[in-house]
This record gives structure tokens, C-alpha cells and sequence, in this order.
């Protein structure tokens, strides 16, 4: 192929997901309610509603331009990626978009609801037992068929422009400036590459915000080790059965300088937030929302108890109907010896008072 021929065809490919992107209006802001008497406003940002369903559907965008501009991906390309499923979702919609070849890397034990998705973008799905071997495996096989590794868990932080470009933070602010709390005290997300605590992290500081950033980290993550100790070689080993955040090892696009605090959250405290959701808003969402809304209702009830006004900001990652066979199944729950209803409590408690119940 000709050096001009591969110029057009990589033209031709960043018009086609740019338009993807301008068919697509932005992510809904929702109000989750609180007594009024607090002062407090808690919003949540839906990326569920992306044409892939999840926050990935951004960093699947900004792998793919990245690999476009830096010469890597052209039409004959082999596209590979280690994923826990929802990146892998997202970027099989944009391979199959610019009619490329796509092949993820998955533990066995993601959802089927999510391989379902992988499978009707046209991905194919090729299997590891343990979630540390998804990363080896992918290298072996971009390096078997000359395809280009993805990469999210290197990329994610280089690939979306902090600065603005429409990114999610960026995105954020521009929705609040009508709020009566428009600059957040805080933003909360959880860790699964890091790039999303990056961004937002990045772009408080370059636009100069008062805004406290929070990460949230469920059970056998690594993040909060590394951040506590300061040792960004900390691993865990150990699977998240949260899925999309949380890693056996730091990935390096985690940034935790960026990072005003973080959280761990116990798996049951994630899944009983989910439940209160839907139970208050309707809204039916994945298990990295609950991690999200445990670490916001905890700062919340910090400000409470100070006498302190102000607006939290959240994500609602991805739609609950990727889980209704596990989260969202009491005999599953059961299954895994994740005990729902002390966290239950403590939250409808919360929603009266305005006090959490730390945990013991």
C-alpha cells in the first residue's frame, strides 16, 4: 500500500468516528435527591447512555484516534486489547466501524450479558483463567497476527486530551454552570485503567478549580495500596469482582498525584448502593456506580457533619441490565457470600440524617 493510499485511509477513518461522535449528544446529568435542609447536591453523569452503554465508549474513541494519528492502525490492521469487558465492547463498535478485525483478551469470568455485546460488535473473545494473564496473552497475540495492542491500561491517560477536546470533565463543568453549586467540592470515580481520575484530576488543576478529586477502590484492587504507600509496584494479584474498576496490579496510567483521597469499598457496600439507586432514582446500574455512590455518600455525610454546602459529582458507568444475573440476583449475592443488608440500612439511614455509619 502506498503512503498516500494509508493517509487517506486513516483520514477517511478519523471523519468516520468523529461523526460517530457528533450523532451522539452528551451524557445526561442527574440530580440524586437529598434533603434540601443539607445544602448539598449529589449529581450523577450517565454514561450509560453512550451508543455502547458504558463510560468506556470515551477512552474506546480516544485509543482508537490515538492509534490513527500515531500511524499505528490502518486498514489491514489486527486490533487486540486485555479487557474486563466493557473497553472490549466499546472498541469491537469502532472496529467494526472501520471494518477492522478485533480480538480481546478476557477472564472467563466476565458477564455473558458482556461477551453477548463484545460478540454482536463483531469482536471475538479468546479466554484466559486469571485476570493477571490477560495482559502477556494480548502482547503474544498482536505480536502473532502483526496487529497493534490497544493497550487501555498504558494508553488511557495519554490518549484523552486533559485540556478540554470535549472530554468528560470538560463536559462536566459546562453542565453545572446553572447549578447553585456549579464547582464541585468533589468529583468521585473509581480506578480501572486510572485514565478517568487523570483527566479530571488534570483538568481541576489546569483550570485552576477549588474541586477535590476522590477514587474510589474496591476489594483486592492495588490502587489504594500504591497510593497509600507510595509504591506504585504494589499488587494484589487478586481479581476485582467489581467489574471495570479495580486491578490486580497498578496499570500505568494511573496517576496518583492527581489524587486528593481514596477510599476502599467493600463489595457489599458497591452492590447494596446500586440497589438505593434504582430504589430512589430508577435508574438501573453496574457495580462501579455503587462503588462510586458509597465514596460519594461518605463524603457527603463528611460535609454534613461539618456544616458545609456544596455539589458532588459522580459517574453512572454502565446500565444494570449487564448484571441482572449476578448483581442484581439475590441467589448469586448468596452464592459469593456478599451480605447486602447491613449496607442497606446504613444507607436509607443516611438518606434521613445525613450520617453514615463508618464502617466497624
Amino acid at each position: 500500500m502506498s503512503r498516500l493510499h494509508s493517509r487517506s485511509w486513516v483520514r477517511e477513518a478519523v471523519r468516520i468516528i468523529e461523526a460517530d461522535a457528533n450523532r451522539s449528544a452528551d451524557t445526561h446529568l442527574h440530580v440524586f435527591p437529598l434533603p434540601a435542609d443539607w445544602g448539598i447536591d449529589l449529581y450523577l453523569k450517565d454514561e450509560s447512555v453512550h451508543p455502547t452503554g458504558s463510560l468506556k465508549h470515551r477512552l474506546a474513541r480516544s485509543l482508537f484516534l490515538y492509534g490513527l494519528v500515531n500511524g499505528q492502525i490502518g486498514q489491514d490492521t489486527v486490533l487486540v486489547e486485555a479487557s474486563s469487558g466493557s473497553t472490549a465492547v466499546s472498541e469491537a463498535y469502532f472496529a467494526r466501524m472501520l471494518g477492522l478485525r478485533f480480538i480481546t483478551v478476557v477472564p472467563r469470568s466476565t458477564s455473558p450479558e458482556k461477551i453477548a455485546l463484545i460478540e454482536f460488535y463483531g469482536g471475538e473473545c479468546h479466554y484466559v483463567d486469571r485476570a493477571p494473564d490477560m495482559y502477556p496473552e494480548a502482547e503474544r497475540l498482536a505480536s502473532e497476527c502483526n496487529g497493534h495492542y490497544l493497550d487501555q491500561f498504558t494508553y488511557a491517560e495519554r490518549a484523552t486530551d486533559w485540556r478540554g477536546n470535549n472530554n468528560i470533565a470538560e463536559s462536566v463543568y459546562a453542565q453545572m454552570q446553572s447549578e447553585r453549586h456549579p464547582v464541585p467540592t468533589w468529583i468521585v470515580v473509581g480506578a480501572g485503567t486510572g485514565g478517568t481520575s487523570a483527566t479530571f484530576g488534570r483538568y481541576v488543576r489546569y483550570k485552576r478549580h477549588t474541586t477535590k478529586i476522590a477514587v474510589v477502590d474496591p476489594e483486592n484492587s492495588s490502587f489504594y495500596g500504591a497510593w497509600e504507600t507510595g509504591a506504585l509496584d504494589y499488587a494484589t494479584g487478586m481479581p476485582s469482582r467489581i467489574e471495570g474498576i479495580g486491578r490486580p496490579r497498578v496499570e500505568p496510567s494511573f496517576v496518583p498525584g492527581v489524587i486528593d483521597e481514596m477510599l476502599q469499598v467493600p463489595d457489599a457496600a458497591s452492590l447494596a448502593a446500586i440497589r438505593v439507586l434504582r430504589e430512589r432514582t430508577g435508574h438501573w446500574a453496574g457495580g462501579s456506580t455503587g462503588t462510586n455512590l458509597f465514596g460519594a455518600f461518605t463524603l457527603i455525610s463528611r460535609m454534613v457533619s461539618e456544616g458545609q454546602a456544596g455539589s458532588v459529582v459522580t459517574l453512572l458507568c454502565d446500565g444494570g441490565e449487564r448484571y441482572a444475573n449476578t448483581y442484581y440476583d439475590d441467589a448469586w449475592l448468596a452464592q459469593k457470600n456478599i451480605d447486602i443488608e447491613p449496607y442497606l440500612e446504613k444507607y436509607r439511614e443516611f438518606l434521613v440524617s445525613g450520617k453514615l455509619a463508618p464502617e466497624a
